[in-house]
């Protein structure tokens, strides 16, 4: 019996990391397919008729990306647990802490999305809506898809300071790549100077940070999905961390 549970605790990190890594990449491209090929598809920004008109005639591919985006509310909520799980023996505090900030990333984020059901809503015109003209309901659908925009992008405030504390505690944890570890904080701070800029000057945010912060911000959360599913963790540094 002290074998099979020796046995139990040595794989336990591994099979945390392996359905960590599994989670994070349907995050990844989940959430990439629904901000790259759906609303940078669909939305054209400072047109409201023509988004109107681009959502209705791709209606099921904007509610695929709506459902995959749903959907990684749920993975990140256990990716959560299981980031906390794997780097609370480096600082459980700081651990808590940080799956915090990314269950508080969740629930602005899942709030966000209600209002791409509305725009779905009011182009639909169900109901009262149906007193309004076209234009009117063009225009309203357009202003909840800018309120989704930019409650997006207050949400990766929190989950920026998210990305700093797991990779500060990935850098320090020996168990897992250094180099992984600082490259999640980088992103981690990209998020957060992108989220306040966002509130500050949206223009700003769109022309000068979301170019350069996104794609550092991919190579880091794909190099660390890769790694947990592909790598895990190294059972013998994690064994010294828990046990010292």
């Amino acid at each position: 019996m002290t074998g099979m549970t020796n046995r139990y605790i040595t794989a336990s990190p591994q099979v945390y990391a392996r359905i960590g890594g599994l989670l994070y990449l349907f995050i990844i491209v989940a959430a990439g397919f629904g901000e790259l090929v759906v609303r940078n598809g669909l939305i054209r920004w400072g047109d409201a008729a023509a988004t109107a008109s681009n959502i209705m005639g791709s209606e099921i591919l904007f509610r695929i990306g709506l459902t995959g985006e749903m959907l990684t509310c749920v993975c990140d909520v256990a990716l959560a647990m299981i980031l906390f799980a794997l780097l609370k023996p480096v600082s459980r505090n700081l651990a808590l802490l940080a799956a915090f900030f990314r269950l508080t990333f969740v629930g602005i984020y899942g709030v966000t999305k209600l209002f791409e059901i509305a725009a779905l809503v009011a182009l639909e015109g169900a109901g009262n809506l149906k007193a309004m003209y076209a234009p009117q309901l063009h225009d309203l659908a357009y202003i909840f898809l800018r309120v989704h925009s930019l409650g997006y992008g207050a949400s990766l405030l929190f989950f920026g300071f998210c990305c700093i504390l797991f990779g500060h505690l990935i850098q320090r944890s020996g168990y897992l790549p250094r180099v992984i570890g600082i490259l999640v904080a980088i992103a981690g701070y990209g998020y957060v100077a992108f989220s306040i800029a966002q509130m500050l000057s949206p223009p700003f945010a769109a022309r000068f940070l979301f170019p350069s912060v996104f794609p550092v911000a991919f190579v880091a959360e794909l190099a660390l999905a890769l790694w947990l599913l592909g790598k895990g963790v190294n059972i013998q540094k994690w064994n010294e961390m828990t046990q010292g």
